[in-house]
């Protein structure tokens, strides 16, 4: 029944992966375009945090913490940016 489970979370993470590339690509605004990667770094941090519960090394999972505030940084690094963007 885990298995199962898992392997519905890990196509529902790919679907996600392809509607964030598509807003990413189609974005009409640089704001659209940062919220899409945004949710991009979301989706790739479950992902790595999936793969460390499949994998049984929990390692990943700091990875995954810091691969986490370093996308909240970098987005608010870029959202003052374009704040102050004309």
């Amino acid at each position: 029944m885990a298995d199962i489970i898992l392997k519905i979370a890990i196509v529902l993470i790919f679907f996600s992966i392809v509607f964030c590339l598509l807003r990413l690509v189609i974005g009409k605004t640089a704001v659209d375009r940062v919220v899409a990667i945004d949710l991009l770094t979301v989706v790739t941090i479950s992902l790595v945090v999936l793969y460390a519960h499949i994998s049984g090394r929990f390692v990943y999972v700091d990875v995954a913490l810091v691969y986490g505030l370093l996308s909240f940084l970098a987005v608010l690094a870029i959202a003052r940016f374009l704040e102050r963007r004309p």
